[in-house]
């Protein structure tokens, strides 16, 4: 995945980013541009080459300006794609349905085992990718910078509990699995924690699980409640 073609490309800032990977609240004028951008950076990475923002410009036709509205500098664009090309190779096979089922604890637990197959190749770009967003506030309200890619596979991952839960819950339960299932819970467990890959795959995948056992037990109990109070008022009306 040429991997080291990133490891070799310099961490300079350059210019300010205003959409800077453009999360979930992004219009879809806004994804279709990044996905141009990002793909025409893949193919780069992809043939052993890094190309300057001109070329990825060109490329995936948009101004240099664009880029910078999504990316905080090539370096950034560059460490994305490369994550990437891992994860298209991995982390999308884990989430075919023919592959896994519609489970979503069997669901999850590939997703999660797909993250900690590639870690030894993404995690370096992670720590890089953190380095370059994390010091500079986000410009636009709600964009984001980093893990556009997670949210997305966290949501096709659960996205059959989407009948059994209310809008707030899926919410909620995307934005809790999105704390686990990623670089920065891999560094706390290996820096902090001092776990081994081992330990780390078995406390993720454990985690990752727990979340979900326990939104699916606060979505019975709440239909339950729900059904217990419509069987008091029908009592009282009678």
């Amino acid at each position: 995945m040429h991997v080291g073609i990133l490891l070799g490309v310099s961490a300079r800032q350059v210019g300010k980013s205003h959409a800077a990977g453009m999360g979930g609240g992004a219009s879809p004028q806004q994804r279709r541009t990044r996905d141009a951008i990002v793909a025409a950076a893949k193919q780069f990475v992809a043939d052993g080459k890094t190309p300057s923002v001109n070329e990825v410009a060109a490329a995936a036709g948009v101004s240099r300006r664009t880029i910078y509205m999504y990316f905080t500098s090539l370096d950034h664009l560059l460490i994305d794609a490369t994550s990437g090309l891992l994860s298209d190779s991995t982390v999308e096979p884990a989430l075919d349905p023919h592959t896994v089922g519609d489970d979503p604890f069997d669901r999850i637990d590939a997703l999660a085992s797909a993250l900690i197959e590639i870690a030894s190749e993404s995690l370096p770009l992670g720590r890089r990718l953190l380095r370059l967003t994390v010091e500079e506030p986000s410009v636009s309200t709600g964009a984001v910078r980093r893990g556009y890619r997670r949210i997305s596979w966290i949501e096709r991952a659960i996205d059959h509990l989407r009948p059994q839960l209310s809008a707030e819950q899926f919410q909620r339960l995307v934005s809790g699995l999105a704390v686990v299932l990623g670089w920065e819970s891999m560094i706390v467990l290996r820096d902090i924690c001092g776990l081994d890959p081992a330990e780390e795959a078995r406390v993720m995948r454990w985690t990752a699980a727990s979340l979900v056992a326990a939104m699916m037990l606060e979505a019975k109990s709440n239909a339950q409640t729900d059904m217990s109070r419509g069987l008091k008022g029908g009592h009282r009306k009678g």
